[in-house]
C-alpha cells in the first residue's frame, strides 16, 4: 500500500469510530474533549481568571454549553501572534423530543411527541433503527447549578413507521409530509397497569442509575443506530449520519493533534473552534453569530500583556478555513449543478464560491486556501451553485459579524446531504487533514 492508502485507511477507521461515538451535539464535543485530554490539553473554565495559566507552547481548551468546543495551542507567546483557525459545527439535522413526550395509541402503541431541528430530508428517517441521546439536567446544588449529565442508549428503541403503499398508492409520486402528524416515533406498547406519561424519563433514570425526580430537564434526540462504515467496490466510500458537520470537525481536531510544534514562518496561535446551532442559524451563545470566540481570542492576546491594539494587529494577520461540507456532483442528477464548477466525490478539499457572499471565500481567500492544499500535496476543487439554484450559507459569514477575518469556506463533497445517512469519500478525509495540518504549519 502507498503512504496516501495507509493514511487513508487509517484516517477513514478513526473517523468512522469518532462518528459511532458521536450520536450527538453534545457527545461529539464530549469525544473531542476526552481526545485533546489524552493529548496533553487543558480546559480552561471562562469563569475564571487565565492569567499565569498561558505558556508559549501550552495547549488548552474551552467547552460551551456542552455543544461546542474551543481549542488552541499558543506559539510564542507573543501578543500580537496570527490566529490559524479552523472552525466547523457539532449540530446536524434531525428530531428533538418534546417536553412530556409520550401518546398513547390504539392498543397501547407509545408514540413521541418530537420538533424537527434543522433541515433534515424527512422521509430518509422512516423505518430505520432509531435511538436516543443526548444531555440531561439533574438537581444540584442549587437552581443557578444543576448537574450535567450524557446519556446515550445504544440499543435501538424507536421507528417512525411508514404508512404501507396499499393507503396511499400514489406515494412514489410524491408525498408531503406533516411533522407533527407522519414523523413521530413508536416507542413501544404499554398495558392498561403501565402509565405511558413519564415513560421516557423513567427510562433516562434508570439509564442514570437514579430517581426520575432529581431530573429537571432534558436535551434529547433522535439517531440511526446503524453504524457508519465503509462501502464500495474498494470500501472507497463512507455512509454515516452527521457527516454534515462531524467530518468536518473530526479532520480539524487530527490537524490539530498532528500539526508539528516546529516554530512556524510567523509567530501563530492554532485554534479549532466547534461551534453549534449552525443548522438553526448559530443565533445562540454558543452559535457562530455569538462573540464567544472573539472573546477568547481577546482573553489569549491579553493573557500575554496584549492590549486591544495588539488584538487588533493579530487578527488583520490572521486566517481562518470555515470548514462545512459541499454538495458533490450526484450521477442522477447533474443537471442540478453548475456546469464548469461542480466537486466530484473523492476529488479533494472544495473551496465554496458565491457571487452574492453567501460565502465569505474570495479570491484572496481561495487562492491562499488552493496554495495550502498544493504544498500539502492534495487536489482542490470548486464548487459554485447553479445559477437557477438558490445556496445556503454558513459559518464563514456569520463569524466575520463578529470578527473582521479573511477566510475561506470550504468542505468534504458528500451525496445525499442532511439525510438520516450521508456519503463521502474515504480519500478526501485523508485529503483534507493533510491539507488542514498544512495549514497549522503555515
Amino acid at each position: 500500500m502507498t503512504d496516501l492508502q495507509d493514511l487513508t485507511a487509517h484516517e477513514a477507521d478513526g473517523l468512522i469510530e469518532f462518528l459511532n461515538a458521536s450520536p450527538c451535539n453534545f457527545w461529539a464535543v464530549d469525544t473531542i474533549r476526552r481526545t485533546l485530554s489524552d493529548h496533553g490539553y487543558t480546559e480552561l473554565d471562562m469563569a475564571d481568571s487565565w492569567r499565569g495559566k498561558l505558556h508559549p507552547g501550552s495547549r488548552h481548551f474551552v467547552v460551551k454549553n456542552n455543544s461546542a468546543i474551543f481549542a488552541f495551542h499558543i506559539g510564542d507567546g507573543s501578543p500580537t501572534s496570527a490566529f490559524r483557525i479552523i472552525s466547523a459545527h457539532s449540530d446536524s439535522p434531525g428530531f428533538r423530543i418534546k417536553p412530556s413526550p409520550e401518546m398513547k395509541c390504539d392498543g397501547g402503541v407509545v408514540k413521541l411527541n418530537t420538533e424537527v431541528y434543522g433541515g433534515p430530508i424527512l422521509y430518509t428517517w422512516f423505518d430505520r433503527p432509531l435511538s436516543i441521546a443526548g444531555r440531561v439536567m439533574m438537581r444540584g446544588i442549587d437552581p443557578l447549578h444543576p448537574d450535567t449529565r450524557l446519556v446515550r442508549f445504544d440499543e435501538p428503541l424507536l421507528t417512525i413507521p411508514h404508512l404501507a403503499i396499499h393507503f396511499n398508492r400514489s406515494v412514489n409520486d410524491g408525498n408531503p409530509l406533516s411533522r407533527q402528524k407522519d414523523m413521530l416515533p413508536v416507542i413501544g406498547i404499554v398495558d392498561d397497569k403501565v402509565n405511558a406519561k413519564g415513560m421516557v424519563l423513567r427510562m433516562v433514570a434508570d439509564k442514570l442509575q437514579s430517581d426520575p425526580q432529581q431530573i429537571l430537564d432534558f436535551d434529547l434526540s433522535l439517531y440511526d443506530t446503524t453504524p457508519a462504515m465503509r462501502w464500495g467496490s474498494d470500501g472507497e466510500f463512507i455512509s454515516s449520519g452527521r457527516l454534515d458537520d462531524l467530518s468536518m470537525a473530526y479532520a480539524a481536531m487530527r490537524a490539530l493533534l498532528l500539526a508539528p510544534d516546529t516554530l512556524t514562518p510567523e509567530p501563530v496561535v492554532k485554534v479549532m473552534a466547534i461551534f453549534d446551532n449552525e443548522e438553526t442559524g448559530s443565533g445562540t451563545k454558543q452559535g457562530a453569530a455569538s462573540p464567544i470566540l472573539h472573546t477568547i481570542m481577546m482573553r489569549i492576546v491579553e493573557a500575554f500583556g496584549g492590549s486591544f491594539e495588539d488584538f487588533s494587529r493579530a487578527v488583520a494577520s490572521s486566517f481562518m478555513v470555515s470548514a462545512d461540507n459541499a454538495h458533490a456532483v450526484h450521477p442522477n442528477y447533474a443537471e442540478k449543478y453548475d456546469p464548469t464548477n461542480h466537486p466530484v466525490v473523492g476529488g479533494g478539499p472544495v473551496i465554496k464560491i458565491n457571487a452574492n457572499c453567501k460565502y465569505m471565500t474570495d479570491a484572496d481567500s481561495a487562492a491562499v486556501f488552493r496554495a495550502v492544499c498544493e504544498q500539502a500535496g492534495v487536489p482542490c476543487q470548486y464548487f459554485v451553485n447553479h445559477s437557477d439554484v438558490a445556496g445556503g450559507s454558513t459559518l464563514g459569514n456569520i463569524l466575520t459579524s463578529q470578527i473582521d477575518l479573511r477566510g475561506v469556506d470550504m468542505g468534504a463533497a458528500l451525496w445525499a446531504m442532511h439525510s438520516v445517512r450521508e456519503t463521502a469519500s474515504a480519500i478526501d478525509n485523508a485529503y483534507i487533514i493533510r491539507a488542514f495540518t498544512q495549514f497549522y504549519s503555515c
